[in-house]
């Protein structure tokens, strides 16, 4: 079936005298409040250009909205519980990782620190659900009972390293806010949700910090060598910085971890002479990101301190594909949430997910892909974009692969076709006024959860962030330059 459709907040066209003139008013306001990114083109470490961003909020029915807000929890419980769980996790990578590397490194780690002892036990996670409306309903029009453009929404993924936009999704709403004033819709306003996914997330932080209970202790930020991404991090430093001035933060890169940090007796993590309370990883969740034997060393000492993880190796290896399509297999859920009502409702978001494991599952699997290789994405276990198989090249991956072992480091989803918005996307560079164009939108849903394997201090939901691309592209990482910032405009369906 077709995709059906949502209204733009405001009619459009826009008048073409006030397109121009509010577009340049936001690329002004964007650069003036963090709305930006580095030039991967054109790097200079001491310029930023806009952040790709939506002119207005894109419509999301609020009752959905509400329903992602209210599970959040639920799933931050649910991957801690996972991620905890050795045996769970040994059986279902298994066979990825045989065929794949970078995942295969990350156990090894993670087996390692186990025969050592786990120095820390409390492990931070910072983790954001990523979902998307079906317009696709399995009822016909006369079956279905709420008669609106889409079914439900499903998850497309939960992220568990480095869950950017913490910054960038609530200053979405400040500059949409700011737009429709200045076109005079500033009453509407009051239908964009609050987002403090900031605040949230450092919390998670500033927490994490006192549990480790050094007051001398000091706070690491793991970043890439060449950080594109720069106000979404930074304002996470910004924002621990005003409200716990006490708190030192460093940024380093996993080569200078490994060339500057040591293990003290205590197994503390020791940074100029500090131990550091708490590790953030904004990166290290590919391969690329790990050149040398140096990154992977690095990582092996961080795991084995002291210093509270976000996250520790056992959640990055839970929020890896294959355990997502395992926990969708009948009687797994319930494994770790018992059987209820909130199994089902937790049950009811998946979309459809196959292994692709050389049995009679897996084999069912190719044998669906190939006859409609449309219907599904084919996913690796990689966080951050641009990994994914689409389309007619599914079918050719799934032929070479068909009989090697490469494929059990792949799963299969169905694909979600979300509602169609028509909107203005404004980009650095680019021609204004921009055209209207046909959008679709993934809202990411934050959640804080603080634990040991048998104690939970913190669970909560903190925030959202919305990212929109266009309706024909696949990939929609705005960082890679494939998506534009957004926040949600709820609607009373």
């Amino acid at each position: 079936m077709s995709q059906s459709r949502l209204k733009s907040c405001i009619p459009l066209p826009i008048d073409h005298k006030m397109l121009v003139s509010v577009i340049e008013k936001a690329k002004d306001w964007a650069l003036m409040h963090g709305v930006g990114m580095r030039d991967k083109k054109h790097f200079n470490k001491d310029v930023i250009q806009i952040a790709p961003f939506v002119l207005l909020p894109s419509p999301f029915p609020r009752t959905e909205f509400n329903r992602a807000v209210e599970l959040q929890p639920i799933l931050n419980e649910l991957m801690h519980k996972v991620a905890h769980d050795d045996e769970f996790l040994e059986k279902t990578l298994q066979n990825a990782l045989q065929v794949d590397e970078f995942t295969a490194n990350l156990f090894d780690i993670w087996v390692k620190v186990r025969e050592e002892g786990i120095t820390q036990p409390i492990s931070l996670g910072m983790l954001r659900s990523d979902i998307m409306l079906e317009s696709r309903c399995p009822h016909t029009e006369n079956q279905c009972a709420k008669h609106t453009p889409y079914c439900s929404w499903k998850q497309v993924e939960i992220n568990s390293i480095a869950s950017g936009f913490g910054h960038l999704g609530p200053v979405s709403k400040d500059i949409q806010s700011y737009i429709l004033r200045q076109l005079g819709h500033g009453d509407l306003i009051k239908n964009m949700p609050e987002n403090r996914a900031l605040s949230g997330l450092c919390t998670g932080i500033t927490d994490a910090y006192d549990l480790f209970g050094v007051p001398s202790a000091v706070v690491l930020f793991v970043v890439e060598e060449v950080s594109y991404n720069i106000c979404d991090q930074r304002f996470h430093e910004f924002e621990i910085s005003e409200k716990r001035p006490d708190i030192m933060i460093y940024r380093k890169t996993l080569n200078e971890i490994y060339e500057e940090t040591r293990l003290n007796e205590k197994k503390q993590l020791i940074l100029e002479d500090r131990p550091v309370a708490v590790v953030y990883y904004r990166s290290g969740y590919e391969p690329a990101q790990y050149p040398t034997t140096k990154e992977w060393d690095a990582r092996l000492r961080v795991e084995k301190s002291s210093a509270i993880k976000c996250p520790s190796i056992h959640y990055q290896l839970a929020g890896t594909k294959k355990v997502q399509q395992a926990l969708a297999a009948p009687g797994v859920l319930e494994k770790f949430m018992g059987a209820g009502a909130t199994t089902g409702r937790v049950r009811d978001i998946f979309a459809g997910l196959y292994s692709l494991d050389f049995d009679e599952n897996g084999e069912r699997a190719v044998d669906m892909a190939l006859a409609d290789a449309e219907r599904f994405v084919l996913k690796p276990q990689r966080e951050g974009g641009g990994n994914n198989v689409y389309g007619a090249d599914i079918r050719d991956a799934l032929l070479r692969m068909r009989h090697s072992r490469e494929r059990a480091a792949y799963i299969l989803m169905e694909r979600i076709l979300p509602p169609l918005v028509a909107g203005y996307v404004v980009r650095p560079g680019a021609a204004v006024p921009p055209p209207i164009t046909d959008l679709v939108s993934e809202l990411g849903i934050f959640g804080v959860i603080i634990g040991t394997k048998d104690k939970i201090y913190c669970n909560k939901q903190v925030g959202h962030m919305l990212r929109t691309k266009l309706a024909d592209a696949n990939e929609g990482g705005v960082a890679a330059g494939l998506g534009a910032l957004d926040s949600p405009y709820l609607l009373d369906m």
